[in-house]
């Protein structure tokens, strides 16, 4: 029979173990949302890993590890975690939307949409549901549908580059090229280093308004910020890219 002395010691030694594990594991939390953030996936699904290993209910860890793994392309394994965590909190926003986005890369497009709708049945002002929805609607060629999605995405985030980055490629797919150049401007003014906005302003600038000037200027500026296929376009054309 252990005695009183050696019972409370052994009891004491246990209060003292429990806080330093709860704090070694929420340490590998907050390291692994750090190193997911800073785009260090490798090391993020190694530690939101072992951290899920002992907390398992923990849907935020999920959520950053499917991010995580949808960055490395492990996107079959990413929609496996957020279907995980969806389970325990089905309406939860953030986990849908990141849903959304992993059924898109996996060109799952129609269900992508079904998601993104759900986001606005709990949250009818939520841009990036609507931002995301409608650029998936124009993927699937449904460009009405998009740009009234995209639209409502620009009232409610004016000062979102990427949403008028992809209403003008939805205006662009539709022939809109005046609009898309619109578009493209302001992502730009909002985002002046936003590749993809000079480029396909310099697409539709060389061949649909028949100014090669400020294509060139465009192709010139996406080139600089590091957007090979504007580089490529200017030796088309025969003209050095920058250094």
């Amino acid at each position: 029979m252990i005695n009183r002395p050696i019972t409370i010691i052994l009891a004491l030694g246990l209060i003292l173990i429990m806080p330093v594990a709860a704090w070694s594991g929420q340490n590998l939390l907050i390291k692994g949302i750090e190193a997911q953030k800073a785009g260090r996936n490798e090391l993020a699904v190694k530690l939101l890993g072992e951290y899920l290993n002992r907390y398992p209910q923990m849907e935020e860890a999920r959520r950053y590890l499917a991010l995580a793994l949808a960055d490395l392309g492990r996107k079959a394994e990413a929609l496996h975690q957020l279907n995980m965590a969806l389970a325990e909190s089905p309406q939860d926003i953030q986990l849908l939307l990141a849903k959304g986005k992993v059924l898109a890369g996996l060109e799952r497009r129609p269900e992508a949409i079904a998601t993104f709708t759900q986001v606005i049945k709990v949250d009818p002002h939520n841009p990036e549901a609507y931002k995301e929805r409608g650029d998936n609607r124009a993927q699937e060629g449904d460009f009405d549908a998009a740009l009234q999605d995209l639209n409502r995405a620009a009232l409610l985030a004016p000062k979102d580059p990427w949403v008028f980055n992809k209403r003008g490629m939805a205006y662009f797919c539709h022939g809109d090229y005046q609009a898309a150049v619109a578009d493209f401007s302001t992502a730009i003014g909002l985002r002046p280093d936003l590749p993809h906005a000079y480029f396909f302003r310099a697409n539709i600038y060389r061949h649909h308004l028949r100014d090669l000037e400020q294509a060139v200027n465009d192709y010139e500026q996406a080139c600089k910020l590091g957007f090979p296929l504007a580089c490529q376009e200017l030796e088309k054309l025969g003209i050095n890219p920058p250094k």
